[in-house]
């Protein structure tokens, strides 16, 4: 199988040509190519497919075998691998995503994709959709809003410590709570108390967050099915929507990640949010699965 080694802002997948290559078990083949160790070394799977609604179609894998609906910083590699291997020439492409279709705008420098804008969508803060299951004793974690009742910065209590939680869907769950210091947090046994608490479902992704000032918040995340990652493109629009609904924040921020930075803005006409970050390619190799 020929592959491409990629990442956005250190959030790395292995990305497969779907229109050359055909996976038979695309899950078993995600947990050992993400192996780093083993395996080629990565955060998933990402398979580049045709698409009768888009443009193309992004099909991603976790770490641990498990399908994904939609990765921000896996989507901005995806436009810069087909325009790059000369798949399209245009510089506004759409990617069908299970969390639905986007559109990416590509900053092409010398022949070449450099950054990528992606109109990620509305956030979704109903708790029935992120989903998030509320008991009647969970009532007291919702506040009216002009958005209907979220849960917004509300306290929490994970395994015997109370956080502030505000939830959000960029396509994927997410839980946001500020704290004082994101790199003291001992994300390794925090973030599996978050990810299968009884309140999320689905599972979530959880983000450990500090607000430096009004245009900038510094990230950590926890990934479900893939654990820390280095980035998280749809978790740093969560926590623009989420700094923006507590007024933290302008509707326009920087999120510091481990691996980079990127940019959020919060249209309020449109009522969507844009991410913008660079996409990177590390290497190119071939390997039997």
């Amino acid at each position: 199988m020929k592959f491409t080694k990629m990442h956005g802002c250190g959030n790395d997948y292995v990305y497969v040509n779907g229109f050359t290559e055909k996976i038979a078990d695309p899950s078993k083949a995600a947990v050992f190519v993400s192996d780093r160790h083993f395996g080629i070394g990565s955060d998933g799977l990402i398979i580049i497919q045709p698409s009768e609604k888009a443009d193309f179609r992004m099909e991603m894998y976790n770490a641990d075998g498990s399908q994904g609906k939609m990765c921000g910083n896996g989507i901005r590699c995806v436009a810069k691998y087909v325009y790059d291997h000369g798949m399209t020439d245009k510089t506004r492409i759409t990617v069908e995503t299970l969390a639905g279709i986007k559109t990416l705008d590509l900053l092409v420098k010398e022949g070449k994709v450099d950054t990528v804008r992606v109109d990620m969508g509305t956030p979704i803060l109903s708790p029935e959709e992120i989903p998030a299951a509320l008991k009647d004793s969970d009532q007291g974690l919702l506040k009216e809003t002009g958005y209907g009742k979220i849960i917004l910065n509300a306290p929490y209590e994970v395994d015997g410590t109370q956080y502030h939680i505000t939830c959000v869907s960029m396509g994927n769950p997410h839980c946001i709570t500020p704290v004082e210091d994101p790199y003291s947090i001992e994300i390794e046994k925090t973030g599996p108390f978050f990810e299968h608490n009884r309140l999320f479902p689905e599972g979530v992704n959880t983000e450990f967050i500090k607000v430096l000032d009004r245009q900038n918040v510094e990230m950590r995340v926890w990934e479900r099915g893939s654990g820390e990652t280095w980035a998280c493109g749809t978790g740093a629009c969560a926590v623009g929507a989420a700094c923006i609904l507590n007024g933290w924040t302008g509707r326009s921020l920087t999120v510091h990640l481990r691996g980079g930075d990127l940019e959020i803005e919060w249209d309020q006409d449109k009522n969507t949010i844009f991410m913008t970050g660079p996409a990177t390619t590390v290497f190119e190799g071939e390997i039997k699965l």
